[in-house]
């Protein structure tokens, strides 16, 4: 029994010493302790609402700039397939005058071919 009332004894005075030193050791009271934390808290929530706000708006940009760019695409297919056409139509005229003089020119060099054997061989 005199055991027992010395453990419990024991157990009084420690806590009664951790009490104290865990009083005597804080920076600040509990109720400072309790402000800094509640304002800690408000900052981060304040923190975490500009984040959230922030990514909605981001997130808009990130739509609206797809957007544009789909469109841009589509345009600048458009006006690419306008262009090539139009220089397909430009080109062709100039395409076949361009065949016809290499055929000419291909003409000439056979006879010029056949004259130059022929005196080659006499």
């Amino acid at each position: 029994m005199a055991n027992s009332k010395s453990i419990l004894l024991g157990f009084m005075i420690g806590g009664a010493v951790s009490a104290a030193a865990a009083l005597l050791s804080t920076p600040s009271s509990g109720k400072e302790l309790r402000s800094q934390v509640n304002a800690r808290r408000d900052d981060l929530m304040d923190t975490f609402k500009n984040l959230k706000q922030e990514g909605f708006q981001l997130k808009e940009q990130i739509t609206q700039t797809s957007k544009e760019g789909a469109t841009l695409i589509k345009d600048l297919s458009a006006d690419m397939k306008t262009s090539i056409e139009s220089w397909k139509n430009t080109i062709e005229p100039h395409q076949k005058n361009i065949q016809t003089y290499l055929a000419q020119i291909e003409d000439s060099l056979k006879e010029l071919e056949e004259k130059t054997k022929k005196q080659s061989n006499q």
